[in-house]
């Protein structure tokens, strides 16, 4: 919320103004206070246009549609007068979050969640329907989450069913990627019915579950052109829902159920709505609504007889938006002196509600490394709801997610983005070497530190670092020790000849890489290298050459999982059949589809691990599953567990420096990794910076994987598992 301006007035129509909520094209929207002491939302639009009959008259008919509507699940008129010189509308103020800020801070919603918030949604368009009434823009940006269930607001576009349009006859009513088909070939007013609303719940329904629209995002034209004639996605909307999403998102209107019915299939509207936000949602809606609690009066800023009184004292504005939120929120305030944001019920003291410190996320979500980042994202935001559940926690944790598309120019942007939240205190998911240096060299100045768990960049790259002072580590092995993995193997099993293919293509990677082996072979025997040119696709000459050599092993050192499949193929069609190794980069998918059968027993070194092969961390791969809807037999995503531990760790140092009253939150949390000696035990691993590098550990957490019936297979820590092998 911002202060009043200058221009605005002191009070409008009864109503004392207390702050901006927003403001627009059209007019503003302000936080006011009625002289019952009710807080309000006040819409005044501007006298330009007003002035124009047409806009008036729909600011009547939003007017007349939003008295109509007086369920439980709407926010409801206080007051409105679209007569006078400048309209305006007052409504209940909610002070909880939109449905699209609480997916954007916490993610998927779980299935839970998403009934109760759909059957009151679903309640609140069966009355308007019942009413005569379309919504026509149900989207999440219209619905408020408070502590008692959502409200659904804004009927700036709302008619009466079949009434005649307003708007030009070629003119799209509604949001792109949440509205119904016939609302996106701008048909009549007269075809935009009850149905409309069905569809636009079941994508706002969709959107909740997976936190991604069921129609995809881009440009207005080819959203509308998927909502007509593509299918959704749902693929990660459970089992037990789809079937009713599915009918609401049918593309004929005939064929979507009712309001009613949808009401019907997810539960009873009227059924106890307490605690049916997930961890972490209370907290933020008490910290907004505690905000709003603690205003002060604000001055006038018209003109005031002497003598007049200009407002409550501060102590009956406490007391008045008290009762203000218990009215809008049903029973917020009770919840704020006497439960703990986590919902276990011990509270931390009347009135207390916890400070809130952002973490940023700043990774690849739709670009060639978007599986990385989900997991990233995925385990990120389970840490976040695991901390924020804790009653002994000092302060919440704020994830703000942000998508770079695996560039380093939006990486960038997002990082001076985030320099605007409020209380940064780390950020955090770069899965790339270019957006890792993008972000960091954005943050270095205000020594906000980046934690790396994917992307790994060498030392000197980024400036401003030195042993004394550094705001980016790595919370991985390095990426040179990778070899390390499959060469222990090799001396565990006394096998000392190796034949190195250098992929050239991978550049000074392999350069590296070759020369580790050659400076400390396996086993203490012979090393010899057989380069491939970065130009060439054929890998037959450098594997005859290496076979020639008679070796025990083989080593593919490069980067790309295609051409390791290529090498893999080589090898299978001149006959070897000893040990092989390679190194994380060529570990993915595509290896496997290239090198089909060829790829089984093909050891790899690697910086993540599988939760469910560490006895510490199979909780966690319990959890992970419920929360992400995961089957039993379905792995963990790579970088997940680790992700997890790195939100956690930077919540322990964050703890550290608040303990402290750090002026500068950032920089103090970026001393406390490179400063604390302490060993901080994640689920999966230790961690614990180390003055002079940038990453955290340089073999911690290298683990040894191998191919096997056609899947990647965890055989834990690399020095234990070499052992074994």
């Amino acid at each position: 919320m911002q202060p009043l301006k200058k221009a605005d007035p002191s009070s409008l129509a009864g109503y004392r103004l207390l702050g901006r909520l927003g403001a627009g094209g059209m007019g503003v929207v302000y936080l006011a206070r009625s002289a019952g002491g009710a807080l309000a939302a006040l819409k005044l639009i501007r006298a330009e246009h007003a002035a124009d009959p047409g806009f008036r008259e729909r600011f009547r008919r939003e007017a007349r549609a939003a008295e109509q509507i007086t369920g439980r699940w709407v926010v409801r008129v206080l007051g409105a007068d679209p007569e006078a010189r400048e309209p305006w509308l007052a409504t209940e103020f909610v002070p909880g979050p939109s449905l699209a800020e609480a997916v954007a801070l916490c993610g998927a919603l779980p299935e839970p969640t998403v009934r109760a918030l759909g059957t009151r949604l679903a309640d609140a368009l069966a009355d308007m329907h019942g009413a005569g009434l379309v919504h026509r823009d149900v989207k999440p940006g219209n619905v408020l989450l408070a502590l008692d269930g959502p409200r659904l607001i804004d009927f700036g576009i709302a008619r009466a069913d079949g009434a005649t349009a307003l708007t030009a006859t070629d003119a799209m009513i509604g949001t792109p990627g949440f509205l119904a088909p016939e609302q996106a070939r701008f048909l009549g007013a007269g075809e935009v019915g009850p149905p409309s609303d069905v569809f636009s719940l079941g994508c706002v329904l969709a959107y909740a579950l997976t936190g991604r629209r069921p129609f995809g995002t881009g440009a207005v034209a080819a959203v509308v052109y998927r909502t007509v004639h593509e299918e959704p996605d749902l693929d990660d909307v459970p089992d037990t829902l789809l079937p009713l999403v599915t009918a609401c998102l049918a593309k004929d209107p005939a064929l979507r159920p009712t309001a009613a019915e949808v009401r019907a299939r997810l539960g009873a509207a009227d059924a106890p709505a307490h605690d049916w936000l997930p961890a972490g949602l209370p907290a933020l809606i008490a910290r907004s609504s505690a905000r709003v609690l603690d205003l002060p009066v604000a001055d006038p800023t018209l003109l005031v007889a002497d003598g007049e009184p200009t407002g409550p004292s501060r102590r009956r504005l406490l007391i008045a938006g008290t009762a203000a939120a218990v009215a809008s929120t049903g029973g917020l305030t009770a919840w704020l002196l006497g439960r703990d944001p986590a919902g276990s019920g011990t509270g931390t003291g009347a009135g207390t509600v916890r400070a809130a410190y952002t973490v940023g996320v700043l990774t690849d979500l739709s670009g060639p490394t978007e599986v990385d980042g989900r997991a990233q994202e995925r385990g990120l935001r389970l840490a976040a709801e695991t901390f924020n559940a804790r009653t002994d926690r000092p302060f919440d944790l704020v994830l703000k997610v942000t998508d770079d598309g695996g560039d380093a120019k939006r990486a960038a942007a997002g990082a001076r983005a985030l320099l605007r939240e409020r209380g940064l205190a780390a950020v955090l998911g770069p899965t790339t070497t270019d957006t890792a240096v993008a972000v960091a060299e954005v943050l270095v100045d205000t020594k906000v530190p980046v934690l790396s768990v994917v992307a790994s960049v060498r030392d000197g790259v980024i400036r401003g670092q030195t042993p004394e002072l550094r705001t980016y580590f790595e919370a991985r092995p390095y990426p040179d020790v990778m070899v390390a993995a499959f060469k222990r193997y090799l001396t565990e099993h006394g096998l000392g000849r190796t034949a190195v293919i250098e992929d050239r293509a991978a550049g000074t990677y392999s350069w590296l890489g070759v020369r580790s082996v050659r400076t400390s072979p396996p086993a203490g025997g012979t090393v010899t290298s057989h380069p491939v040119a970065a130009d060439s696709e054929d890998f037959g000459p450098a594997v005859r050459a290496a076979l020639a050599t008679s070796p025990t092993a083989v080593m593919y050192v490069g980067s790309s999982p295609r051409r390791a499949g290529l090498c893999a193929k080589a090898l299978k069609q001149q006959g070897y059949e000893g040990p092989i190794g390679s190194v994380e980069p060529a570990l993915r998918p595509e290896f496997l589809a290239v090198a089909g059968p060829a790829a089984e027993g093909w050891y790899f070194g690697a910086g993540f691990t599988d939760p469910d092969t560490v006895p510490s961390a199979k909780e966690f791969a319990a959890a992970y599953r419920r929360r992400w809807r995961l089957a039993t037999a379905d792995p963990v995503d790579r970088w997940a567990v680790e992700s997890y531990d790195a939100l956690l760790w930077a919540g322990k140092a964050l703890r550290t420096v608040t303990d402290r009253n750090a002026a500068n939150l950032g920089a103090a949390v970026a001393n406390a990794f490179l400063k604390d000696d302490k060993v901080y035990r994640g689920v999966a691993r230790s961690y614990n910076s180390r003055s002079g590098d940038n990453s955290t550990t340089v073999v911690e957490g290298l683990t040894l994987w191998q191919i096997r019936s056609g899947k990647p297979r965890c055989l834990g820590p690399f020095a234990e598992a070499a052992k074994r092998g």
